[in-house]
């Protein structure tokens, strides 16, 4: 047997972080290498599986294998760029990223794998796959409305994982969602355009993560559902994906990829 992937857990405080930390210590295929976390977080310096949360990004990504990172734009840009310089898998689950954000991303990908999903979930992946096929099966006749629920804590809408079906959908469709995704309604909205993508976002609780697709046509409607109940799926399926990353070439990937969907 191999020697056990050494990964660094970016935002290891957080919930995905310390979700991630768990997925680790349950499997011998990898070793908890370091915990980041931001400077001045209340968390510095304690325990985390095993070794001490730090801010020093440039020693922990030394001698790691791959960096698993579930946090903000701005330090997700900079993960990259280190991970590129060292050569290792990035594993990005972060949302929110801007235009600019993106490309950084695609840029340091040409140095080093990174597999970047709107949510690490077999589940939610296979509805993104069920999606596409819907939205390329059923063509425009049909309205796609996504419609998402997050915890309370949640700060950026719609959720990645309901961008990602929302691209699914109009991959399908061969167009880009930046040309089918319509402005969130308030007021006198006016008729809903054939062919659009719409998304509503609901917040409250505790909730884990709950997307749905609607494909709705004169006289029916088609709904195809995941429901998340632990974050536990999404940790592990970020595993998976820094495990088969870290003997990939250079490139920018999905969880699609490491799932052969």
């Amino acid at each position: 047997m191999s020697a056990p992937l050494p990964i660094v857990v970016s935002g290891a405080a957080g919930r995905m972080g310390r979700a991630v930390i768990e997925a680790i210590a349950a499997d011998p295929r990898a070793a908890l290498h370091a915990a980041l976390e931001r400077p001045g977080s209340p968390a510095l310096g304690s325990d985390a599986g095993g070794v001490p949360v730090t801010s020093d990004a440039l020693a922990a990504v030394l001698h790691g294998r791959a960096i698993i990172d579930f946090t903000t734009p701005e330090t997700t840009v900079a993960l990259a760029a280190l991970a590129a310089q060292a050569r290792i898998v990035h594993v990005i689950g972060t949302t929110g990223l801007s235009d600019d954000d993106q490309k950084k991303i695609v840029a340091a990908s040409r140095h080093a794998p990174i597999v970047q999903s709107g949510n690490f979930s077999l589940g939610v992946n296979l509805l993104a796959a069920l999606t596409r096929r819907a939205a390329e099966a059923l063509g425009p006749a049909f309205d796609i409305e996504i419609v998402e629920m997050h915890h309370r804590h949640k700060v950026d809408a719609p959720s990645g994982t309901a961008l990602m079906l929302g691209r699914a959908a109009a991959e399908a469709r061969n167009r880009p969602l930046a040309e089918l995704r319509l402005p969130a309604r308030d007021g006198h909205t006016g008729a809903r355009p054939e062919g659009g993508i719409g998304f509503a976002a609901l917040r409250g609780g505790s909730v884990v993560g709950d997307h749905t697709v609607i494909f709705a046509a004169d006289h029916e409607r088609i709904e195809l559902t995941h429901k998340a109940e632990s974050r536990g799926i999404f940790a592990r399926g970020a595993l998976a994906a820094a495990i088969w990353g870290a003997s990939q070439p250079p490139g920018l990937y999905s969880m699609q990829d490491v799932l052969g969907l």
